[in-house]
């Protein structure tokens, strides 16, 4: 499909708000990155990333890990308010080097109202402060230490989802990978009834095909991917599983929605996953976005159809599969114009 005005048009008003920092010397960073959210925090950026439903409430906290104190919001629907909800854990996206809280606002509060479930999104520590493994460790860590925790939350431990967009996507495979592991090892871990991946990155290393095709894409081009691996990396092995998830032993994992994008330069590293992961066992739905740019699930008031059925969507499977354990493996793929 052609790109849509409306997409091209995202494009322009992202690189106005700030743009990326993935092009900058790692000791430029922090301060870009601070500038940058102060202009997305903005009028101009409520404008792209909207807010969570009012009647979705919302707590900003901390969570305590063995190796740091994250902070949390907690999003609680109006029925978790009387009995232990599922556990949705979300990481946002930005290249492991920007992004926040505030970006995933709307999206996490919609799982939330739309789930029935405690939506409790984690603000990692980026690169290249914190550079691998360490935000992918943060995730796992934040994880553990809520589902260890029920009765802080009021959630149900034995209902547990992860979830996360772009490089939280890959956060959010990656802790499912950690889980299984420390389960093989003998060791106590969370279990994860649920992975939702929306346009995850998948491969620290080799170039895919849909970074070739569409280099220019608007919101996220082929030289943002590589400019924000080598901040991530800091020089660490980018073929090692928890970098790299596609080049992983997925069997074991728990079931996973991925979405992809038509106009992204990550979309191949969603379907070469998916194709990863049915290989491995494991039951996968698969829907791509026509028409979309990377991105879209943070823009509800540029592109509310495709953001409302893309949460929609979410929130729908991630509810299902924490109520029904998975019995068959494959699943299907769909395309959304």
């Amino acid at each position: 499909m052609r790109l849509p005005l409306r997409t091209r048009l995202v494009g322009v008003l992202r690189a106005r708000l700030g743009g990326s920092v993935a092009d900058l010397p790692p000791e430029e960073v922090p301060a870009a990155r601070e500038r940058s959210g102060r202009i997305q925090a903005g009028p101009a950026g409520r404008l792209i990333v909207g807010s969570h439903d009012r009647r979705v409430v919302t707590e900003d906290t901390v969570v305590t890990t063995p190796d740091a104190v994250l902070p949390v919001r907690v999003y609680r629907p109006p029925e978790a308010a009387t009995v232990p909800a599922p556990l949705v854990v979300n990481f946002h996206g930005g290249g492991y080097v920007q992004g926040d809280l505030d970006q995933s606002d709307w999206f996490c509060g919609q799982v939330a109202l739309l789930a029935g479930a405690v939506v409790v999104s984690v603000d990692y520590r980026l690169a290249p402060e914190h550079p691998f493994p360490v935000p992918a460790q943060d995730a796992y860590a934040a994880t553990a230490s809520l589902a260890a925790e029920p009765g802080r939350w009021g959630i149900d431990p034995a209902r547990v989802a992860v979830m996360g967009d772009s490089a939280g996507g890959n956060l959010a495979t990656v802790v499912c990978l950690m889980a299984r592991d420390a389960r093989r090892r003998g060791e106590d871990a969370p279990v994860i009834g649920a992975q939702c991946l929306v346009y995850p990155g998948t491969e620290m290393v080799d170039v895919l095909p849909s970074e070739r095709a569409t280099p220019h894409a608007p919101i996220l081009d082929a030289s943002d991917i590589r400019g924000f691996v080598s901040l991530y990396l800091a020089g660490a092995d980018g073929t090692v599983p928890y970098a790299s998830p596609l080049r992983a032993d997925l069997t074991g994992l728990p079931p996973a929605l991925v979405q992809t994008a038509e106009h992204d330069p990550l979309r191949d590293h969603g379907t070469y996953y998916v194709d990863a992961l049915r290989r491995a066992g494991v039951t996968v739905r698969h829907t791509q976005y026509q028409g979309a740019p990377h991105g879209y699930i943070s823009m509800p008031r540029l592109l509310p159809t495709i953001a409302h059925q893309a949460a929609w969507e979410i929130a729908d499977w991630a509810r299902s599969e924490l109520v029904n354990a998975p019995t068959t493996s494959g699943g299907a793929s769909t395309v959304v114009s």
